[in-house]
């Protein structure tokens, strides 16, 4: 069996809605999500037991003290649920090299989650008579994370429920980003649980969320625009509770010519929209330059999902 490298991509959220707390702790959602061209590699290839390294890819400067090297890692868990479905022996070495921030609200633990089971299903799946559709990897990815069955799929969908549930959306065109990463990361548990809070300090319903009519007429008119404009994250008013110093990252960003910008997922984060790629080439320096961002990454999107290369 040869080794197998599988690409993934990051994403960002267009809209985040969420509704009211449920029973089992967690939220409906909806979650417009958007693949970006920062990209993970992941590669499988048979060893005597499952074991994970992780590195920062070349170029890149994503910090990855913290990021796990053992069951903890959700690409170890994917690589599992693989050899359990197939019925084989988890002996395989996953090398992640990551750029994709880490801990950053753009799904960089999902993402490699979904290229491990892409790997490991094609280096251990009979070629000649596949068990593993794609319907099962998203199967498989829905039961390891809310995030994991986009990465697989790329492109620009409509999550539903807790965001697993996906359905395609229509996106014209390209768009143009500039993401400004911080130091240190958020705990996406924390920032939930300090979105309830706010929410409970606030008092009455909280509505169920839809997806904004402005913003999906955006992306299928490919107006950068009408989309800046449309952004929307309710996790954001909790990311800047906990990490007030975002604030001043997003209003340099629209001050310097953004035509959008919020925090991506649940931070910290930031993503701001560009009219062109040469828009965004100068907004990244202009940010770079105004110190308000551990890093800054231009990237732009649509993209394809987890991709064999």
């Amino acid at each position: 069996m040869k080794p197998v490298s599988v690409r993934v991509p990051a994403k960002v959220n267009l809209q985040l809605g969420v509704g009211p707390l449920r029973d089992d702790g967690y939220h409906d959602l909806v979650n417009v999500f958007h693949a970006v061209s920062l990209f993970d590699e992941v590669t499988a290839e048979p060893a005597d037991a499952l074991r994970i390294a992780v590195e920062a890819a070349p170029g890149s400067r994503v910090a990855i003290d913290g990021v796990p090297t053992d069951d903890g890692n959700l690409a170890a868990r994917a690589a599992r649920l693989v050899a359990e479905r197939l019925g084989v022996r988890p002996g395989v070495a996953l090398r992640i090299r990551k750029a994709i921030p880490v801990a950053g609200g753009m799904a960089g633990g999902s993402a490699d989650a979904a290229a491990a089971l892409l790997a490991c299903a094609r280096l251990w799946d009979d070629p000649a008579a596949p068990v593993l559709a794609q319907s099962d990897l998203l199967e498989l990815g829905a039961a390891l994370g809310s995030d994991v069955p986009f990465a697989l799929l790329g492109g620009t969908a409509v999550g539903t429920g807790r965001g697993e549930r996906l359905a395609p959306a229509a996106a014209r065109g390209t768009f143009h980003w500039v993401f400004a990463t911080a130091d240190g990361g958020l705990s996406t548990p924390a920032v939930y649980a300090e979105c309830d809070r706010l929410r409970a300090e606030r008092g009455g319903d909280v509505p169920w969320p839809e997806a904004s009519a402005e913003l999906m007429a955006a992306l299928a008119a490919g107006d950068a625009k009408a989309l800046g404009a449309a952004l929307t994250n309710d996790l954001q008013p909790a990311a800047l509770a906990l990490r007030p110093s975002l604030r001043a990252a997003l209003d340099a960003g629209r001050a310097l010519g953004a035509i959008g910008a919020l925090v991506s997922g649940s931070g910290p984060t930031c993503a701001f929209l560009a009219e062109t790629a040469e828009h965004a080439a100068d907004l990244a320096g202009a940010l770079d330059r105004a110190g308000v961002a551990a890093q800054t990454l231009a990237a732009y999107g649509p993209v394809p999902g987890a991709t064999v290369i």
